[in-house]
C-alpha cells in the first residue's frame, strides 16, 4: 500500500485531498497542527468507511513538531510515496505594499515557505526510498509574477503583498527542488487548486473542495512520464493546466 503525508489536512482542501487519496487505496497520514482536530477529522472519515487514515500532530512552523512527526511516521513505514505540502495561511490584513507589517510577512513565510522546506527536508529520506516519489507544493496562481504583471489576468486587481509573494517564493523553491531531483524518479510540481470556497478566504471562492482536491491528487499520482518542475492551475488553463511562473 502506498503512503502519503498531507499537511494542514484536518479541514478544507487538505481534508478533501486526504479523503480522495485514501479512497484510492493509499494510507494517508493526516497532518494537523492540533492533534485533537486531526483525530476528529480521522473519525469523520471513518464514519464514511475510510479507515486507512491516521492523524499525526504536525505544526509546519515548529522545527520540533516536524521532527517528531518524522520520527512517528518513520516508525510506521519504511518509505513515503507522496508528500502534499498543503498547510498555509493568508497572512491577515492589510496586505498593501505600504501597510503590511514585517511581522505579517514573517508569519506567512514561516507557514507557506519555511513550513514546506521544513517538512520536505525532514521527510526527503523516506521519500527517496519510494520507487515513485511525488511532491506537490500547494501554491496559487496568485503567486505567478507573469500573470500578476498582465492587466488582462482575471485576478489582476486582487493584489496582496504578503500572500502573493509567499507563494512566489514557494514556487521558486519548487523549481529548485525539482531541478536537484531531476535525475531521479521524483516528480515535483506546484499546483494551484483554484479559487475555492473555504474558511481560508471567508468562503468567497466559487470553486468546491471536491474539485480543488481532485486537481491536487491528479499531480500527486502523476505517472513516470508526467511533468516535473512545473506550475499547474487548471482554473486558469483548462487545456493543459500549465501556467507561467
Amino acid at each position: 500500500m502506498k503512503t502519503a503525508l498531507v499537511t494542514g489536512a484536518n479541514k478544507s482542501i487538505g481534508f478533501e485531498v486526504t479523503k480522495q487519496l485514501a479512497q484510492k487505496g493509499i494510507y494517508v497520514y493526516l497532518g494537523s497542527r492540533n492533534l485533537e482536530n486531526g483525530i476528529e477529522a480521522v473519525n469523520k472519515l471513518k464514519t464514511e468507511g475510510i479507515n486507512n487514515v491516521e492523524a499525526v500532530q504536525l505544526d509546519v512552523t515548529n522545527d520540533q513538531s516536524v521532527q517528531e512527526a518524522r520520527e512517528v511516521i518513520g516508525k510506521k513505514t519504511k518509505s513515503l510515496d507522496i508528500l502534499i505540502n498543503n498547510a498555509g495561511i493568508y497572512g491577515g490584513y492589510p496586505q498593501s505594499a505600504f501597510d503590511a507589517t514585517v511581522e505579517q510577512f514573517k508569519a506567512a513565510y514561516d507557514a507557506n515557505v519555511y513550513g514546506a522546506v521544513r517538512v520536505t527536508q525532514a521527510f526527503i529520506d523516506l521519500l527517496k526510498r519510494s520507487s515513485e516519489p511525488r511532491i506537490v507544493n500547494v501554491s496559487s496562481s496568485q503567486g505567478s509574477i507573469t500573470l500578476h504583471s498582465d492587466p488582462s489576468y482575471k485576478y489582476y486587481d486582487y493584489k496582496g503583498a504578503v500572500y502573493l509573494s509567499s507563494k512566489a517564493a514557494l514556487n521558486m523553491y519548487t523549481v529548485v527542488l525539482a531541478y536537484e531531483l531531476k535525475d531521479t524518479n521524483f516528480k515535483v510540481n506546484a499546483v494551484c487548486p483554484g479559487y475555492t470556497r473555504t474558511d481560508f478566504n471567508g468562503h468567497r471562492g466559487p470553486g468546491t473542495v471536491e474539485v480543488a482536491g481532485k486537481r491536487i491528487v491528479k499531480y500527486a499520482l502523476i505517472d513516470k512520464d508526467g511533468s516535473t518542475g512545473k506550475f499547474f492551475s487548471e482554473e486558469n488553463n483548462p487545456e493543459t493546466g500549465e501556467i507561467p511562473w
